[in-house]
């Protein structure tokens, strides 16, 4: 008689059949429990462990609990840890049942007969509170009644002894400090029997910022009250506390979460007891009880399984060794109507990656499959990893989320789906499509590898354990061996060493460039550095810095007055709780230049690398060079590989260039800019640090540094004259002093921590250009004799010559000096400053104008001049702003009549009586050709 299909043996449940399984469901929610607002199958205790395999781990700990509630033994602290997803909430929920008492154990599955083998014939009601660390927040109270709840012991007295058990702590709840054990124990004892559920203490601890006090207290006063709480649990011989606490740094929540851990795990390790998670072999029961409807058939069951047993006996050297034992027959049958390899894939290989849950996610992806096979009626005896349906688009992308990315091409191209390579082999093939061989195989070896890693020593799944998850009983082992071979010679994906076969989205070359990466370990500065360096170049490219210093040694940074940005090396990496190893790279270059002070110290903005982001980057470094040794060797013939092969490497190089350069771009996101603050009393501070992270998903980092530095005026691009006269005023026109060098006051700027960092000397001069006209910020003038200002300026409108000469006023004291310089209104010498041209209209005593006889004047036709000629002779002292009041007065006139065609002429005539020396003339012949002068000679005489 013909053996039965699963589907035929066994019906999934509702949710399955329909494909609403939802993962969620499963995810226990203890807070909503306690509560009263979870769903059915966790709030109700019978339907909650009539849905609930109790596994040996909860057996033991249920136990313990109930001879502690007692007061006949126990743990007083139990510490629930396993990966992610491995049940510690769901068992939390069963201590929370069976203490609460609401229901007979007799109406419990399973409970009755651990209180019979407990030895207890009724257990007490027991008070129960529930600390879940993400339904409490550390900044928020808690409003209970009239009282406001603060903090973790706070909330633990509320829901021990309501008002009275909270005055126990109601000082230090208010104050945030955390109370005695001696408190906590009295607290335990006075509401015992009594059970202390925490969960997500990680979760709820990792917020708190060493050095910050929040409502709930600080970091420091939880962790003690947890270590407090430890030590009081011991002291009640009927009370118990379990806390839940992550095993992987991923469910801890990265380096903070993981710090917490380690500090929580020194304290529960002083008295707590560890729980047993879930075996392999028990999972099994929990997933059936799930999935499917209890299984009445149990004489099918047995004939099928016991078929597979006979099977794998009969063919003892195609199949694991672990298939001869008696005990496979067993495992068999407790994981019906799933194949033991399904599980052991699962748990054994996709349980290590980070997301993917020991239970729920085990849960969630064979409901998909289920449902896709019982909708496409599939006919197998078992569901085995070779029925996996990878072509189907819901279970294929549950696979692929726990994977890196690349797995598309994989699956598409290699293993499942109407075009895969599999299908295409079967096609051609009926020998091979008659039981879909290459696709079982493909579909297995797939389970078998996908999730391992470089790291391992061994990868890949072997040939026997690949028969395994594909063959049925009465079928021909040799020819999923065949298929096996074919795929090998045919699949771009697939790999194979040592009997060993595997899928990458490195094909083949993936193992290679591993081990070559590791030739670059213990040499970051001699190998990775300088590539790094390469990289941030093409980043650091534009003309916001006059230089950009990348990896540079202190006294290679030049001391003058261009803004220059020095790029840090990546040991020097930037972390805002822990600024300390970037800052002190930084000041070494900002307070000297090799072995001489800086002086220019207002000219330096440092980047550095995110801490965190540093390691990432080098070793994508590492991955593109490794790339890179193989391209090369393939180019000079020292490596073999077949043109597809070696193309693969080539676009794995390029894209591993190109993440690098979007990895340096997110590593290299910190700006630190140095300054000094100015008091009240004008006292200036010790060097202080602005740090600033860049926005990182621009186009342009040069782009993204200058907007950083823009909007908070970390450097000026634009300077009103308001300003500048306002730091004139505050260090440089006081205790008698007047005026001051204008490129003083710029070098001044460059020097000084606590002056504006103006971008360049254009922006100084642009501002002094800008203020010219007014007479609120600041006169002019070209030297100063004997206390007269030579080519004085006030309120005037001038093309400035800023050079050493330039004199900044105060413009309080040029008013009351400017009478000196107003114009001589007809001869003596040339005046100097002021108004100077006779304004329009007005005409002088010498005039043809009308008498003033009250006759209005006849306006006399004169002929149109349409020529102008003229010269003067310039002072040498003076003739730098002698031009520039000519091009004022004279030249633009004729600059505002559109058809006027102006030509200018510089005529130079210089005699010496000894004659000019040959550097004189070395100067002005080099000056005079960069100045594209017409003719520029000496002559003997």
């Amino acid at each position: 008689m013909a053996m039965k299909s699963w589907r035929e043996i066994t019906v999934p449940h509702e949710d399955v059949l329909k494909g609403s399984f939802q993962q969620a469901e499963f995810a226990a929610d203890i807070s909503r429990v306690h509560d009263g607002t979870a769903t059915a199958e966790y709030q109700d205790p019978v339907m909650f462990f009539k849905r609930t395999f109790i596994t040996e781990g909860m057996r033991l700990l249920l136990d313990s609990v109930v001879k502690r509630l007692i007061g006949k033994g126990g743990d007083p602290v139990v510490q629930l840890q396993t990966a992610f997803g491995g049940g510690k909430t769901h068992t939390m929920l069963a201590v929370y049942h069976v203490a609460k008492g609401e229901v007979d154990p007799k109406l419990m599955p399973g409970i009755a007969e651990i209180l019979k083998n407990a030895q207890v014939d009724e257990l007490p009601k027991s008070r129960v509170a529930v600390l879940d660390g993400v339904n409490v927040s550390p900044s928020q109270p808690k409003k209970r009644g009239k009282t406001n709840v603060r903090t973790l012991w706070g909330e633990l007295a509320w829901q021990l002894g309501g008002e009275a058990g909270y005055e126990l702590v109601k000082e230090a709840d208010a104050a945030g400090t955390s109370p005695g054990k001696e408190t906590l124990a009295k607290l335990i004892r006075q509401h015992a029997p009594c059970v202390i559920l925490i969960d997500e203490l990680v979760a709820y601890i990792r917020q708190f910022e060493e050095g910050h006090s929040y409502t709930g207290g600080t970091y420091d006063s939880n962790l003690t009250f947890i270590q407090a709480l430890t030590e009081a649990m011991k002291a009640v011989p009927n009370a118990v506390l379990l806390a839940s606490l992550p095993q992987s740094v991923k469910e801890a929540g990265g380096e903070r979460g993981n710090a917490v851990l380690v500090t929580l795990e020194n304290y529960f390790q002083r008295i707590q007891a560890l729980w047993k998670p879930v075996a392999t072999e028990e999972a099994f029961e929990i997933v059936r009880r799930r999935l499917f409807n209890d299984i009445t058939n149990s004489k099918g069951v047995e004939e099928v399984c016991r078929s597979y047993a006979d099977y794998y006996i009969k063919n003892a050297a195609d199949f694991p060794q672990e298939t001869q034992e008696s005990r496979y027959l067993q495992r068999l049958i407790n994981a019906y109507p799933i194949h033991p390899e399904v599980f052991d894939r699962l748990y054994e290989d996709w349980s290590t990656l980070d997301n993917f849950q020991r239970t729920r996610g085990v849960l969630k992806f064979m409901a998909k499959v289920i449902h896709r096979l019982w909708n496409d009626n599939n006919q197998d005896l078992l569901i085995q990893p070779g029925n996996i349906p990878l072509y189907d688009p819901e279970v294929r992308n549950e696979v692929i989320y726990y994977l890196p990315q690349g797995w598309d091409p994989v699956l598409e191209g290699d293993i499942d789906g109407p075009t895969a390579e599999t299908a295409e082999i079967e096609k051609h093939d009926p020998r091979l499509g008659s039981v879909q061989a290459c696709r079982r195989v493909a579909r297995t070896v797939f389970l078998g590898s996908a999730p391992s890693n470089t790291s391992q020593r061994v990868r890949g799944v072997q040939q026997n354990r690949v028969v395994l998850g594909c063959a049925q009983p009465d079928q021909v082992v040799d020819l999923f061996k065949d298929a096996l071979r074919r795929l090998s010679d045919r699949l771009h994906y697939l790999n194979s060493a040592s009997d060993r076969f595997w899928f990458d989205t490195r094909a083949n070359l993936r193992r290679e460039m591993e081990e070559r990466k590791r030739r670059f370990e213990g040499k970051e500065r001699e190998e990775i550095y300088p590539v790094v360096k390469s990289y941030l170049q093409k980043l650091l490219t534009g003309d916001l810095f006059d230089g950009v210093h990348i990896f540079t040694p202190a006294g290679d940074v030049p001391d003058d007055i261009a803004l220059r940005l020095v790029v840090l090396t990546p040991d020097a990496g930037f972390n805002k709780s822990l600024p300390k190893i970037a800052v002190d790279k930084a000041v070494d270059i900002l307070k000297s230049r090799g072995d001489q002070p800086r002086q220019r110290q207002n000219r330096l903005i440092f980047l550095s690398p995110d801490q965190q982001s540093v390691g990432r980057l080098m070793d994508q470094v590492k991955t593109m060079l490794a790339w890179q040794s193989i391209v090369d060797d393939v180019k000079e013939m020292r490596l073999n590989l077949d043109q597809l092969q070696a193309r693969q490497a080539a676009n794995a190089c390029n894209d591993a260039g190109d993440a690098i350069l979007k990895m340096a771009s997110e590593t290299y996101k910190w700006l630190l800019v140095p300054m000094q603050e100015v008091g009240a009393d004008g006292s200036v501070s010790d060097t202080k640090w602005e740090h600033k992270a860049i926005n990182t998903s621009g186009a342009n980092t040069i782009a993204e540094i200058k907007r950083a530095l823009k909007d908070d005026e970390l450097v000026i691009f634009e300077w009103a004259p308001m300003h500048l006269a306002n730091i004139l005023r505050r260090w440089f026109w006081k205790n008698d002093t007047n005026d001051v060098a204008a490129m003083d006051v710029w070098n001044k700027t460059c020097c000084y921590l606590y002056l504006p960092r103006l971008h360049n000397e254009g922006i100084f001069k642009n501002t002094l250009l800008a203020g010219s006209s007014s007479r609120d910020f600041f006169g002019f003038a070209y030297g100063k004799e004997n206390d007269r200002y030579s080519g004085f300026v006030f309120g005037a409108h001038t093309v400035l010559v800023c050079d050493s000469t330039l004199l900044l006023i105060n413009p309080a004291y040029a008013s009351t000096v400017e009478a000196q310089y107003k114009p001589v209104p007809s001869g003596g010498e040339y005046p100097t400053g002021g108004q100077t041209s006779v304004p329009t209209g007005v005409a002088d005593s010498g005039s043809n104008g009308a008498q003033d006889n009250g006759e209005v004047p006849t306006i006399q036709q004169k002929a149109t001049k349409k020529r102008f000629f003229g010269n003067i002779d310039l002072d040498p002292v003076k003739a730098k702003f002698q031009f520039s009041q000519i091009a004022d007065e004279v030249i633009q006139p004729f600059a505002t009549q559109p058809d006027a065609r102006i030509t200018i002429s510089v005529e130079i005539h210089a005699d010496s009586t000894k004659g000019f020396n040959e550097s004189t003339q070395r100067v002005v012949r080099e000056n005079s050709k960069t100045l594209k002068f017409k003719n520029a000679e000496f002559e003997e005489s």
